[in-house]
């Protein structure tokens, strides 16, 4: 593994030295977040296939983008890739003083704990005692630029971390339908807001204030049904982010065979061929795209 590992870490050094690849010298660790972000989600999808080679494959990139911009670090003399290696592993000795009695997370572990859940909370101590990691409130810790779903679902987690949480799932069921509910109630009052049926919101040249504040409150209540939904997966122990990516993938490839079928059947896509449209997708679905 050691010997894969430098012959690795080689190949980047020849990547980005002089006479390397033009593109792999031009790039920074800002220039390559999205790479990161999208062969993280290749792995993702890879690992959700059970698809074993392609998951070896996909990881490799993952890996392979993330030791890149530890030595485009150490390039320019921030640390070292083995500054890395060296502090992730010193912190997980130090969150698993169960594990590693010699820890100096051992001051933070009252009992040897029963389950993950009070692994998870000696971890919180450990993060915020030893590490210095205490702040305002434990919501600052939520990244600024994990997208708004994710954002949602670490805050939810951490707040329940800290009993602010329902007791039981028929609750949160219960929150989803008043939610929206209020949707509804807010969708009828935009409705009424119009003074003609093609009145828009924020246009300039209505100027319907009533309407402009009846559509912020639309927006105000789907967002809170939007968080209501994301309490239920966490509830359910479902990642939103990668529901809905799963959803995005899925949708996008019955549309592909709708279009594809459209055209070989000459049926123009519009609204008076909505039948065919909606003929074509539950064929789509029967394939279990």
């Amino acid at each position: 593994m050691e010997n894969s590992f430098q012959k690795l870490l080689s190949t980047i050094k020849t990547l980005r030295a002089p006479g390397g690849c033009p593109w792999d010298r031009d790039q920074t660790p800002l220039s390559m977040r999205h790479d990161l972000l999208e062969e993280c989600y290749e792995a993702i999808d890879a690992i959700t296939e059970n698809d074993a080679a392609h998951a070896k494959e996909e990881l490799g990139d993952l890996l392979f983008n993330a030791l890149v911009m530890c030595y485009m670090f150490e390039q320019r003399g921030d640390f070292s890739v083995d500054d890395v290696f060296a502090e992730v592993n010193e912190k997980l000795i130090r969150r698993h003083p169960h594990v590693f009695p010699e820890s100096l997370g051992a001051s933070q572990m009252e009992r040897v704990p029963a389950d993950a859940s009070e692994v998870l909370e000696n971890w919180d101590k450990i993060k915020e005692n030893v590490e210095g990691r205490a702040a305002a409130s434990v919501l600052d810790s939520v990244p600024e630029h994990f997208s708004v779903l994710e954002k949602s679902f670490k805050m939810l987690k951490k707040a329940a971390k800290r009993q602010f949480d329902w007791t039981s799932i028929d609750q949160v069921k219960a929150k989803v339908g008043e939610e929206l509910q209020e949707v509804y109630e807010a969708e009828n009052d935009v409705s009424s807001a119009k003074s003609a049926p093609e009145d828009k919101a924020f246009s300039v040249g209505s100027s319907n204030e009533k309407l402009d504040a009846a559509q912020l409150h639309l927006e105000e209540e789907i967002g809170d049904l939007l968080m209501a939904v994301v309490n239920y997966a966490r509830w359910v122990c479902v990642d939103p982010e990668i529901a809905l990516e799963r959803a995005n993938r899925k949708f996008k490839a019955r549309f592909g065979c709708v279009e594809e079928s459209m055209h070989n059947q000459n049926i123009p896509m519009d609204k008076n061929h909505l039948d065919d449209m909606l003929r074509f997708w539950n064929d789509a679905k029967k394939k279990s795209l």
